[in-house]
């Protein structure tokens, strides 16, 4: 794909369904009673790993067009696999399902793509070995593939030693099979959409903040069954981010991105706009299905520096790259730490990123756990995306504002999350 600078970016968008809601649709539906229906579902490779695996476990699942039907069969409804089960790219589909298949009476095995098969497994093994489950890496390196043969479970209370939603998914996931409470303890709130929505299906999880602190924790009682609902995924902001970014700093640009997903837990980058001076609006705010739900207006503004730290990381770390790509225009300095988790993603973010700013001219510093940019003015160059689909996207971005063409490599790989990526960047050319 290559791209050149342009202005006036005008119209309404919509994008897709929300990744980590379109996953957890598709697993909790499989494993509640009866049928479970949802709209807007994100058919992006992910996802569909997700269905693909539930399929190899036996559950009936009709695709029509975003529409998604999910025919469940209880908590023990589950088959015995028949092959590996193929997670492809998703660290989603791999973690939350081995939670899942600890509770099951029959072997299992998780493998994914090279990618996948690199990134960091031991924070799911270790607790779930606590708890009483027979769960190993083939190679023993801490990664997948995974071995998970039948245990006996039983609840815990576990530290995580990481503000994770897919490690207290997963605990939360098993503890639906364990005897006792499970309960997971962050050192500050991860997304929450898991905890939302087993409420939704009938499940007895309790949330509670320490009050002395940025603690949270996510208590799950075993016993009952999960039934079947009827849901409509709010648009993912980890996809309207790019939307928000480009409507920020290409000039002359007004973009109004209806529908959009605004839990706090993902909402971080709102905030972060805000401090580095952009122009953005919520209208028509809602709640539905217990998610906060918006329309997000937005308009070209002149961005500022700004430090992002902290507690607000893990509402954000999915929207770095392109967060990255706006202070490498905004006017000063803008610092990100403790971001390591960036580390073990689909690439190593901080390096990817990085590295492709330089390329584009951009002054920025590695750090341990972040990076340091001064914004400027950026040139075209040849982005290496390594595959990573947000790298792809945000890159994209930064084409719009740079001096010259720029050539996003391997830029099919936005079919992770959002196929339809450079088709709705023509809505509003």
């Amino acid at each position: 794909m290559e791209l050149c600078s342009i202005t006036g970016l005008k119209g309404k968008v919509k994008v897709p369904g929300d990744k980590s809601i379109s996953h957890r649709c598709v697993m909790f539906g499989s494993i509640a009673k009866g049928t479970t229906e949802v709209h807007n579902f994100l058919k992006g490779a992910d996802c569909l790993a997700t269905i693909r695996c539930f399929r190899t476990l036996g559950i009936e699942i009709e695709e029509k067009d975003s529409v998604v039907i999910v025919h469940g069969k209880g908590l023990h409804g589950l088959s015995a696999p028949s092959d590996i089960l193929d997670v492809g790219n998703s660290g989603t589909t791999t973690r939350l399902l081995s939670g899942i298949l600890t509770g099951q009476p029959f072997d299992s095995k998780l493998s994914g793509d090279e990618s996948l098969n690199s990134r960091p497994m031991k924070r799911i093994i270790e607790p779930l070995t606590q708890m009483g489950a027979n769960i190993t890496s083939i190679l023993r390196n801490g990664c997948a593939p995974l071995y998970i043969t039948p245990g006996s479970l039983h609840g815990i209370h576990y530290e995580s030693p990481v503000a994770s939603a897919q490690v207290k998914s997963c605990l939360l996931l098993a503890g639906l099979y364990a005897e006792g409470d499970t309960s997971v303890t962050e050192p500050t709130l991860s997304r929450n959409h898991t905890e939302l929505m087993l409420r939704e299906f009938g499940a007895d999880i309790r949330s509670t903040h320490a009050l002395d602190s940025t603690r949270a924790t996510a208590s799950i009682t075993p016993g009952g069954e999960l039934y079947g609902q009827k849901i409509t995924v709010p648009g993912d902001i980890s996809s309207a981010a790019y939307f928000i970014a480009a409507g920020l700093i290409v000039p002359d640009s007004e973009i109004l991105i209806e529908n959009v997903g605004i839990n706090p837990t993902r909402a971080g980058i709102l905030k972060v706009c805000e401090d580095m001076g952009g122009d953005i609006t919520l209208l028509n705010e809602r709640t539905e299905g217990g998610e906060k739900i918006a329309d997000i207006l937005v308009r070209t503004s002149r961005l500022h520096g700004t430090t992002i730290e902290g507690d607000i990381i893990p509402t954000l770390i999915d929207e770095i790259p392109v967060i990255a790509v706006m202070a490498a225009v905004a006017e000063g300095t803008t610092v990100i730490k403790d971001a390591a988790e960036l580390k073990v993603k689909e690439t190593d973010r901080i390096e990817t990123v990085t590295d492709n700013l330089k390329s584009m001219g951009c002054r920025v510093t590695p750090t341990d756990d972040g990076m340091i940019i001064t914004g400027g003015k950026l040139k075209g160059a040849s982005i290496h995306t390594l595959l990573d689909h947000r790298i792809a996207m945000a890159f994209s971005i930064a084409a719009l504002v740079a001096d010259g063409n720029t050539r996003i490599l391997d830029s099919k790989c936005v079919d992770v999350s959002y196929p339809e990526f450079y088709d709705t960047f023509e809505q509003l050319l």
